[in-house]
């Protein structure tokens, strides 16, 4: 029978192996995104969910190209009108953070039950179900890989949970405000902005 010790440390290595040595998924992301620069769309003229487009499975899912993007790919859900599915709320648009991360950007992509969020040359691509299946297959600050499960809370807070084991980070609206909160407790309050800062 394996010790406390020994159990930790297969679990240990185990993540180690996922983050390093697994291969990472087919990209089936839209080489389109990447032909032009996203940073000249107006983020304040966003699309009509009004279902007369394309739906959420009607678009590849996206992810990190290498270790990260070198430009900031166009909308990955430009096309999609797929209304958003019900108790999601809408986080729509580009952020930027005024308290917390001051300067920090994100921009918010959704339709149906799908999300991407894309922040320093990541793409976080997932559905909001609260499953690993459908979750974020993300790239790590050290060009890892992890995985991330997740949910609307009954509060309407977007839940982000590491390997579906504990809560990570978390997104919601706070009057006009979305309120991004890290794993530390750091609580970024961000406003909307129609253009990327000529310095973002």
């Amino acid at each position: 029978m394996l010790s406390l010790g020994g159990l930790l440390l297969v679990l240990v290595a185990g993540l180690l192996v996922y983050a390093f040595a697994l291969p990472r998924p087919p990209d089936t992301t839209d080489p389109v995104v990447f032909l032009q620069d996203g940073k000249t769309v107006d983020y304040c003229e966003l699309p009509a969910l009004d279902g007369s487009g394309k739906t959420a499975n009607d678009i590849p899912k996206a992810y990190t190209p290498g270790c990260g993007a070198s430009q900031t790919p166009m909308p990955i859900l430009a096309e999609c009108t797929e209304p958003l599915a019900e108790g999601v709320v809408d986080m729509r648009g580009l952020w930027q953070g005024v308290s917390g991360w001051v300067g920090h950007l994100e921009r918010i992509e959704q339709c149906g039950n799908r999300v991407v969020v894309t922040a320093y040359g990541t793409i976080h691509d997932f559905r909001v179900d609260g499953t690993l299946k459908h979750g974020a297959r993300d790239i790590g600050a050290a060009c890892n890989n992890f995985q991330t499960a997740i949910h609307i809370d009954d509060d309407g807070v977007m839940v982000f949970r590491l390997f579906d084991l504990f809560d990570a980070v978390t997104r919601r609206m706070r009057g006009d405000d979305m309120i991004f909160t890290f794993i530390d407790g750091t609580e970024i309050r961000t406003q909307r902005i129609c253009h990327y800062p000529a310095d973002g």
